[in-house]
């Protein structure tokens, strides 16, 4: 690699070295979210008080009984971050599209309104029912997606993929209005559902979500070798032993399995799958088999962030975790297009 194209600060590191350092600067961040996420809140507890309410939630007294109300929801912040964040970048890599993710090419909005429809419409309140109904919206969701992407000379181009996506995933938002708007009970169990929030599930809850999102997860580490391929070009790719029409099916599949997973727990959550994915390049570069493990570490990160601050900031209520990601996610989406500018124009 020419010097003039090194990390800057990097020179003389591998970028295996720097994956490892990545991963261990997650790990030690996410320690720190879930820790935070347990202690913070309408009330504040110290680590040690956190610590002694988990080894005994009996002799914590009060403490013990406010953490462990807290461990579902911190619980529900590592799934939906993790999903969301190789969501995001699995749709990334597979469409070669920068801003592709869940939300922007209509997944979100299919997994909610088959939730919502479920409910709203058939009465249906079992939870491994609905996640039956999230992915059904989710997969419906990315097949119209394609087929009318793929319509007209070029095909499924990423362009076409992200007008599509956003066209239908806004036809599909305001058909979910439409129904919580039909009674005022819908409205009101689905009024924080909708912004996405991590208090909904409880763990009794999560185990088929669970076992979908671990599946959408292993297929999506799976093709990661595939996409690293892809990126190069479908002939190139074709050329390696790769089938890129066929990567692009497992990269969606996986797709799919993970949106819908996330949904189900905690409803639409924006600006994770997308943010995340271009926090981690400038360390780890844009090879998809080095970002879609750190992603798994780095998307909890983000959401329990947000949801402890949007816990702490209007207390004795809260601030959606929904709502907290979109307000954190967009301006540091703009200080890194800020930042990714500034490095181009420095490699000129």
């Amino acid at each position: 690699m020419p010097a003039s194209r090194r990390v800057p600060g990097a020179q003389g590191v591998s970028s295996p070295a720097r994956g490892g350092l990545a991963a261990l600067a997650l790990l030690v961040l996410l320690a720190l979210a879930v820790a935070c996420s347990l202690a913070f809140g309408a009330r504040g507890y110290s680590l040690p008080q956190v610590w002694q309410a988990l080894v005994d939630p009996a002799g914590a007294g009060d403490a013990g009984i406010v953490i462990s109300s807290r461990i579902p929801r911190t619980i529900n912040g590592l799934l939906v971050g993790a999903a969301l964040a190789l969501c995001g970048s699995v749709m990334q890599a597979a469409t070669r599209n920068p801003l592709a993710d869940a939300g922007l090419l209509g997944l979100n909005a299919g997994s909610a309104l088959a939730v919502v429809a479920g409910i709203g419409l058939f009465g249906i309140a079992a939870i491994g029912t609905l996640s039956w109904f999230a992915l059904a919206g989710a997969a419906a969701t990315a097949i119209a997606v394609h087929l009318v992407a793929a319509r007209g000379a070029g095909g499924a181009t990423p362009l076409k993929l992200a007008l599509a996506g956003a066209a239908l995933g806004a036809g599909l938002a305001s058909v979910t209005q439409a129904i919580l708007l039909r009674g005022q009970d819908e409205l009101e169990t689905f009024r924080f559902w909708q912004v996405g929030s991590l208090g909904a599930r409880q763990p009794e809850d999560l185990l088929f979500p669970a076992l979908v999102l671990g599946a959408g997860a292993v297929l999506a580490l799976l093709c990661s070798r595939a996409l690293d391929r892809l990126a190069l070009g479908d002939d190139v790719a074709a050329s390696l032993g790769s089938s890129p029409a066929r990567t692009r099916f497992l990269a969606l599949a996986a797709a799919v399995l993970l949106a819908g997973a996330a949904t189900t727990i905690a409803g639409p959550i924006a600006f994770v799958g997308l943010v995340i994915p271009h926090a981690l390049r400038p360390f780890v570069g844009p090879r998809q088999s080095r970002i879609a493990p750190l992603a798994l570490l780095a998307g909890p990160i983000l959401v329990l962030a947000a949801d402890t601050v949007g816990r702490v900031i209007a207390p004795p209520g809260e601030v959606p975790v929904g709502v907290m990601t979109a307000l954190v996610g967009a301006p540091v989406f703009l200080v890194l297009l800020r930042l990714a500018g500034r490095g181009k124009r420095g490699l000129a």
